[in-house]
């Protein structure tokens, strides 16, 4: 049964812990409620690689998040207009969150040029050159059919000067109000939401003046940019906290970029309700799986006569009906298999991690959880 969002509210906090600030929450979307804290899987072209929607479903994923900057190249916004937005296109039931390309055009540095209109580049497939803008990217978005759709942003990275970090935070900031201006024209007939997004690097005054930049204009939901770019762990969590503690607690909070174990607790320990990242799938396809001892290299010698599951204590159809051993036949061997079923584990190990988390939240001892799973996720094996 679809749960209705009460009116005007896309986000509800259920509970909140009193030894931290996690909190566990609903997300109300076009494509029905998720659940918080989540975990998207990222499927930049329209399609989590080396996995299929039934098996995301069957994972019991709510979200995934795809790329504008990449489906704008390719397909084009041409076909997916014609086929009715990405859902209908790829067939994929539940929501979609669509980053807005900036972080893509950020990593593109040599082939980019940065104005106050937006930022032209050249694209990776073929070198033509584009121009996107703050209202272009929310028009590609809308087109996509996004439920929840980023604002166009300038991204910085780890060692940024002050002056560089000061100038992107107030361009990201004028960003923002004419991306709000285009996509409250779109309300009529399309129900996404837009978010915005904090910089301000690694300069604690230069993020409080952002966040009092977007909270003036006031997006439905909040995402805490600029992190996971580089920065020493340390840094990562001081910035994440101090920004987390800034925000208002009746919109949704986003940290994109964290894929690991260790990020995901400490982003929700300070009250994130939504995060994102390839590592998962990546590693998957590089023979790296998760388990709850840390992460295990299927390749290694050690797997070959070793007919146990990656996680003896997961549950996933991976860890039920195939063997480490048989799995570093797979990934020796270069078989398409070998990608599928590591993905599989690691999207259900990163699941059943979030879901054990709001457990704790609601059971009110998120910090005793956490402390005690990260005293057994350590090493690499």
């Amino acid at each position: 049964m679809m749960i209705s969002a009460p009116p005007d509210l896309i986000f509800h906090t259920l509970t909140q812990n009193t030894d931290s600030k996690a909190r566990a929450g609903m997300l109300y979307l076009p494509h029905g409620p998720v659940s918080t804290p989540v975990f998207m899987p990222v499927g930049t072209n329209g399609t989590v690689k080396a996995i299929d929607r039934d098996s995301l479903e069957d994972i019991g994923f709510d979200i995934i998040l795809s790329n504008t900057y990449h489906l704008y190249l390719r397909p084009g916004k041409d076909v997916l207009e014609k086929a009715g937005g990405l859902h209908r296109w790829s067939r994929w039931r539940k929501n979609i969150l669509t980053d807005s390309g900036g972080f893509q055009v950020f990593s593109l540095a040599p082939f980019r040029k940065l104005s106050e209109d937006g930022v032209e580049f050249r694209s990776h497939i073929d070198g033509s050159y584009h121009m996107l803008t703050p209202e272009k990217v929310v028009e590609i978005q809308t087109i996509i059919g996004s439920d929840i759709q980023m604002q166009l942003d300038v991204c910085t990275g780890w060692g940024t000067e002050y002056r560089e970090a000061e100038k992107a935070l107030e361009v990201t900031g004028r960003w923002l109000k004419r991306a709000m201006d285009t996509w409250m024209t779109k309300k009529e007939h399309y129900e996404g939401q837009l978010f915005g997004i904090v910089q301000g690097n690694f300069y604690k005054d230069l993020r409080v003046r952002s966040l009092e930049k977007l909270l003036q204009i006031d997006p439905p939901g909040i995402a805490i940019g600029g992190l996971s770019v580089g920065e020493p762990f340390d840094v990562y969590t001081e910035f994440l906290s101090t920004t987390a503690d800034m925000l208002p607690n009746n919109k949704p909070r986003y940290v994109m970029g964290i894929g690991t174990p260790e990020y995901i607790l400490e982003a929700i320990g300070a009250g994130i309700d939504m995060f994102d990242c390839v590592f998962p799938t990546r590693i998957a396809r590089n023979g790296m799986v998760f388990t709850r001892e840390g992460t295990l290299t299927l390749k290694k010698e050690r797997n070959e006569f070793d007919f146990g599951p990656i996680d003896a204590q997961c549950s996933c159809k991976v860890c039920r009906e195939y063997s480490r051993s048989y799995l570093r036949h797979l990934y020796k061997s270069g078989e398409i298999l070998s990608s599928m079923l590591a993905t599989y584990h690691n999207l259900f190990f990163l699941k059943e991690l979030v879901i054990d988390a709001r457990n704790a939240i609601i059971g009110n001892h998120f910090m005793e959880f956490k402390k005690s799973f990260l005293s057994n996720y350590s090493g690499k094996s």
